[in-house]
């Protein structure tokens, strides 16, 4: 698929019947066509702005996509490690941000989740069906304050899993989890304003994700399989999409915990 640039006007059309498989975890999906992990994330040209050099824009969106990846791709964070290098990214000088997302991913609670920011499953439940993980999105910059860039980002990640003690048979069951994500992170001129030279600030994020037994606030995504419902609290809220992207989650407000129309 070419590259997106900004949101779509429409969720994506059917892509297909058939029942994803470990050889084929994304059959049926309008993921089968997205592009995979990492390299999914394109860059777009920097430029200069808010008083900030192209190499400083340029850093900006690196750092970003760096946060990303250490966030919803790195291999060992998907199966529940700390997420230490997008750690190392933030701040340390802005209030707050790390001693937070520290709180959540060591005592999370329905006020503390980790997944807010991060993408995390219970190794003791489920493994990835594979190494792949399907991606959809773009980034953006604008100039913020004199001395600033904010650098948007608006992806999606579709996750397919088996359970834990699946064997490598093709027929154990996959479901796919699907996580969509909305980051604004700063970067700023220490000349200007009390920052870390390179490190860069959270301005805001939003999250859904889809696929996710409701009520649950252990700091782990936990996937519904096909064939079996929910285990803990029933969904209440509408039906939604996790593939429309035509919208964005900032002016949304989700009604509850929604089911799902496809995976």
């Amino acid at each position: 698929m070419p590259a997106e640039t900004a949101l779509p006007s429409s969720a994506p059309g059917a892509a297909g019947s058939g029942t994803p498989t470990l050889a084929h975890p994304f059959r049926g999906s309008p993921a089968l066509a997205w592009g995979d992990g990492a390299d999914a994330i394109e860059l777009p040209r920097a430029e200069a702005v808010g008083g900030l050099g192209a190499e400083d824009v340029a850093l900006a969106l690196r750092r970003t996509k760096d946060f990303l990846i250490a966030t919803n791709l790195d291999p060992a964070v998907l199966r529940g490690a700390q997420p230490t290098a997008a750690m190392a990214l933030l701040d340390p000088k802005q209030p707050g941000t790390l001693p937070r997302l520290r709180r959540s991913l060591s005592d999370p609670d329905r006020d503390h989740d980790p997944l807010n920011l991060v993408t995390r499953f219970d190794p003791a439940e489920v493994r990835p069906a594979g190494d792949t993980v399907k991606v959809r999105g773009h980034m953006t910059f604008a100039a913020g304050q004199p001395g600033q860039v904010r650098v948007h980002a608006d992806y999606t990640f579709v996750y397919p899993l088996v359970r834990a003690g699946a064997g490598a048979e093709d027929d154990a069951p996959v479901a796919r989890t699907v996580v969509r994500r909305e980051l604004t992170m700063n970067l700023v001129d220490p000349a200007r304003w009390k920052a870390t030279p390179g490190k860069l600030a959270i301005e805001r994020y939003s999250s859904d994700t889809y696929n996710n037994e409701c009520d649950v606030h252990d700091g782990y995504a936990h996937p519904v399989f096909p064939g079996t419902g929910p285990t803990g609290a029933p969904a209440t809220g509408a039906a939604v999409d996790p593939y429309d992207r035509s919208r964005s989650l900032e002016g949304l407000k989700p009604d509850g915990c929604g089911v799902v129309t496809r995976t």
